[in-house]
C-alpha cells in the first residue's frame, strides 16, 4: 500500500495511507481555501516570482487554510504541462507544511491527468481534485464517470475530489456523486450546481464524502444549515481581505463557534465589498478583472493569457473606483487607501 507523504503540519500528521484516505481528510480538510489565479508577464511567461509573493501573502499574512493549485481561475487550459507541474513544485515548495495544498489535475486527456496527479503526490500535495470530463453526445453520463473516476482512484494513492460543474451540457445528480462517494480515496466534492442539488448530496454522504461549492455568498449558510467544514473555493479569500482586514476569516471562525448572530454582522458588513467586486467586472474578463484587483491591493496580478482579454484603461479605472469606494482596509489605518 502505497503513502502519500507530505511535511509535518500543524496536525503533526506526516502521511496517509490509500484506505486512511477519507479519514484524514474529514479531519484536515477544513477552513477556507482559494483558488488561486495564475500571474503571467507580458510576454505571456508565468510570473513565477510573482506567484510565490502571492503565496507568502496568502499563507503568512492571510492565514488560509488551503490553496485550490491551477484551477480555472489560474488558466491551466492555457498552460503546458511541464508549466503545471513546475506550479505545482513551486506551490509545494512555498507552502510547507504553514498551509494545505489541493492541486487541479484536470484535463481532457486522461495520460495528463494521471501524470500530473502522480506528481502532485511525489510533491507532497495533500489531495489532487479532477474535474468531470466533457462528455459529448451521451445521454446519460453516470456509468461513464463511474468508470472514470474508479480507473484515476485506482492509479494514485492520494486522496481525490472530484469537481462537476454543468459546463458541458450535463448535470450530475447527487445519487450519482454518492456512487462516486464510495471509491477508496474519494473523498470531496467541489459541487457548483443549485443549493437544493448540493444540500441533498451533503446528507446522503454525511462522513463519506465532504462536500463544497465555490459561493463565497452561501458560505455562511452552509457553515451553519449544512455543517460545512471547507469552502471549495474561489479568489474571495484574498481578494476581498488583506493583511489589515481579515472578515472573511472573522466571520467563519465565529460560525463555526456558533456565534450566528456575529457571523452574520461581519459577513454582511462585506456586502459592498461583494458588490465592488462583481460589480466591476466585465462579463468576458473574470480573470482579468481579478488580476487588477489584485494589483491594487497589493499582490501580483500579471496579465492573462490567450484566449482570454486584458482590461481596457477605462475598465481598470472603473475597477480602481469600486475598490476605492467599498471600505475594504488596506493599511493599518481604518480607512481604505
Amino acid at each position: 500500500m502505497g503513502y502519500v507523504k507530505r511535511k509535518t503540519g500543524r496536525s503533526g500528521a506526516v502521511s496517509y495511507s490509500k484506505s486512511e484516505a477519507k479519514e484524514y481528510a474529514q479531519e484536515h480538510f477544513r477552513g477556507i481555501f482559494a483558488a488561486c489565479l495564475t500571474p503571467f508577464k507580458e510576454d505571456g511567461s508565468p510570473d513565477d516570482d510573482g506567484l510565490r509573493h502571492n503565496i507568502r501573502h496568502w499563507v503568512d499574512d492571510l492565514k488560509i487554510a488551503g490553496l485550490f493549485v491551477n484551477g480555472k481561475q489560474g488558466e491551466y487550459f492555457s498552460m503546458s504541462l511541464e508549466e503545471r507541474k513546475r506550479q505545482f513544485e513551486i506551490f509545494a515548495e512555498e507552502t510547507g507544511d504553514r498551509c494545505r495544498t489541493v492541486m487541479s489535475c484536470s484535463d481532457e486527456n486522461l495520460d495528463t491527468v494521471l501524470t500530473l496527479g502522480q506528481h502532485a503526490q511525489n510533491v507532497g500535495a495533500d489531495w489532487i481534485i479532477v474535474h468531470a470530463p466533457p462528455l459529448y453526445f451521451h445521454s446519460n453520463v453516470d456509468l461513464v464517470l463511474k468508470e472514470y473516476y474508479d480507473y484515476i482512484a485506482g492509479k494514485l494513492d492520494i486522496g481525490i475530489a472530484l469537481w462537476h460543474q454543468p459546463d458541458y451540457s450535463y448535470v450530475l445528480e447527487p445519487e450519482a456523486c454518492a456512487q462516486y462517494a464510495d471509491i477508496e480515496n474519494v473523498v470531496a466534492i467541489k459541487y457548483s450546481v443549485d443549493r437544493e442539488r448540493y444540500s441533498k448530496l451533503t446528507e446522503i454522504t454525511r462522513g463519506k464524502l465532504i462536500v463544497s461549492t465555490s459561493s463565497e455568498d452561501l458560505w455562511l449558510e452552509n457553515i451553519l444549515e449544512l455543517g460545512w467544514q471547507v469552502y471549495l473555493c474561489s479568489s474571495p479569500p484574498y481578494l476581498m481581505q488583506t493583511k489589515f482586514d481579515q472578515r472573511m476569516n472573522e466571520y467563519t471562525e465565529l460560525a463555526m463557534a456558533g456565534r450566528e448572530a456575529d457571523a452574520r454582522k461581519v459577513r454582511d458588513s462585506l456586502n459592498p465589498v461583494r458588490e465592488a467586486l462583481k460589480g466591476t467586472r466585465p462579463a468576458d474578463k473574470p480573470q482579468a478583472q481579478q488580476k487588477y484587483w489584485q494589483e491594487l491591493i497589493g499582490q501580483v496580478g500579471g496579465h492573462v493569457r490567450r484566449p482570454l482579454l486584458n482590461l481596457t484603461v477605462e475598465e481598470k479605472a472603473t475597477v480602481k473606483q469600486g475598490l476605492d469606494t467599498c471600505g475594504l482596509q488596506l493599511n493599518a489605518s481604518n480607512t481604505a487607501a
